[in-house]
C-alpha cells in the first residue's frame, strides 16, 4: 500500500517505521506485510513509530468494547469465582497461542495479535446463549463475528469505527467456525495465513480453558475426558495446548517457505488428521457434558429471557436508548441489538431487573 509522506519533522524517529517494515521483509515469503496491506477504508498518514498492523492492535486495546470483555461470559453466566475465564481472558489466551504459532512459522505476529485481540468484541452478554437469543429476534439473525466487524467498522469511536486495515477486519470476520468440525471453513478461509492461525488458535484456547472451568466448577475431572483424546493430546491443560500448538506448526510447516516451491499451491494452516479427530472428540464431549449440561441449559434459558425482555422493552421505548454505541440513523431493531450486544452480563441483569423483569 502506498503511504503518504510524513509531513512533520521528527529527526531520527522518522526511520523507526521503515526499520520495522524492513524486518517484515525477512519473514516467510507467505507472511502478510504491513506495507503491502490493502489499506484502510479512510486513508491516514502513517505512524512514525509503528507499522499499520501494530497501529490496529493498539486501537483495539484502547477501545471501549475491548474493556467490556472483562465482564462478559465465556461459558458460565456471571460467575462469582475469580479464576473463571471471561471473554477478555479468552481473548488474551487466544492471542498468546496465535502469536506462538505465527512466530514459529515466521509469519507476521503483529497482524496475528491485532486480529486475535479484536475477534470477540461483538460477543453479547451471556456468551453463546445471548448470541442465539438475539439471532432469534433479528430478521437477518445475529452472529458474533459479524458483530465484531460491525464494532470495529461502525460502532466504536463515536460511530466512526476504528478504521482498521482490511487484513485485520477480514481475520475478525472469518475466525468463526461451524460446530461440526474444528477444521470446518464456515465463513470461508482467511486470505492471510495469520487469519487462518487465528481460527485454530481460538479453538485451542476456548476448548482447553472451558475444560479447566468445568473442572473448577466440579462438573468434570480430568479422567472423565475421552481416553483417546487424552492419549493423543495429553492428560493436562498445558499438555493439550502444547500438543496442539506443535501439531499445527508441524502440519503447517510449508508456511515458513522452507523447501517449498513458490510457484505451487499456497500453504494452508491446519493440523494433522489424528490431532483434529481427537480435538473433535473432545469438543463433542464438551457439548454433551458442559455446554448442554442441564444446569447450563437452565442458565441459557435465563439468559435468553433477559435478552428477550430487554429487546422488547427497548423496541417499545426507543427513547430509553441512551448509549453512544448505536447509530441514530439505523433501524430501531438494529440499534437495540447493538445496545444489548454491547452490554456486560451484570449490566444486562441489572438493567432487566430495574426495568421490571421478575426474578
Amino acid at each position: 500500500m502506498a503511504q503518504p509522506p510524513v509531513s512533520l519533522e521528527h529527526g531520527p524517529l522518522e526511520s523507526i517505521r521503515q526499520r520495522l517494515e524492513e524486518r517484515e521483509r525477512l519473514l516467510s515469503p507467505f507472511a502478510a506485510r504491513s506495507f503491502e496491506s490493502r489499506g484502510r477504508e479512510r486513508p491516514e498518514e502513517p505512524s512514525i513509530a509503528r507499522t499499520e498492523f501494530q497501529r490496529d492492535r493498539d486501537r483495539i486495546i484502547h477501545c471501549k468494547a475491548f474493556r467490556r470483555l472483562k465482564h462478559k461470559t465465556q461459558v458460565f453466566v456471571a460467575p462469582t469465582g475469580d479464576h473463571y475465564v471471561t471473554r477478555l481472558t479468552h481473548t488474551l489466551e487466544t492471542a498468546q497461542i496465535a502469536r506462538t504459532i505465527a512466530r514459529a512459522l515466521d509469519l507476521n505476529e503483529d497482524l496475528t495479535e491485532a486480529m486475535a485481540l479484536g475477534h470477540d468484541m461483538g460477543h453479547t452478554p451471556f456468551g453463546h446463549a445471548g448470541e442465539s437469543a438475539l439471532a432469534e429476534l433479528l430478521p437477518d439473525g445475529f452472529r458474533h463475528n459479524e458483530q465484531s466487524l460491525r464494532v470495529v467498522e461502525k460502532l466504536e469511536n463515536g460511530g466512526q469505527g476504528l478504521n482498521l486495515t482490511w487484513e485485520v477486519r477480514e481475520g475478525i470476520l472469518k475466525h468463526s467456525k461451524a460446530r461440526e468440525d474444528i477444521l470446518a471453513e464456515g465463513w470461508g478461509v482467511a486470505s492471510t495465513l495469520e487469519g487462518q492461525i487465528l481460527k485454530l488458535a481460538d479453538s485451542v484456547a476456548y476448548l482447553n480453558h472451558d475444560i479447566a472451568d468445568a473442572i473448577r466448577a466440579g462438573l468434570l475431572r480430568e479422567e472423565d475426558l475421552p481416553r483417546r483424546a487424552r492419549e493423543v493430546l495429553g492428560a493436562s491443560h498445558s499438555q493439550r495446548i502444547n500438543t496442539l500448538v506443535l501439531d499445527i506448526v508441524e502440519t503447517s510447516w510449508a508456511a515458513t517457505g522452507e523447501g517449498a516451491p513458490l510457484g505451487g499451491e499456497p500453504p494452508r494452516i491446519s493440523m494433522s488428521e489424528e490431532a483434529a479427530a481427537a480435538t473433535n472428540e473432545l469438543r463433542d464431549f464438551m457439548f454433551e457434558n458442559v455446554y448442554e449440561w442441564e444446569g447450563q441449559v437452565a442458565e441459557a434459558a435465563r439468559a435468553r429471557r433477559v435478552v428477550h425482555f430487554l429487546f422488547d422493552y427497548f423496541t417499545a421505548h426507543p427513547e430509553a436508548l441512551t448509549s453512544d454505541f448505536t447509530r441514530p440513523d439505523d433501524p430501531l431493531v438494529r440499534r437495540v441489538a447493538d445496545y444489548i450486544a454491547g452490554m456486560t452480563d451484570l449490566f444486562a441483569l441489572r438493567a432487566a431487573e430495574s426495568l421490571g423483569l421478575d426474578s
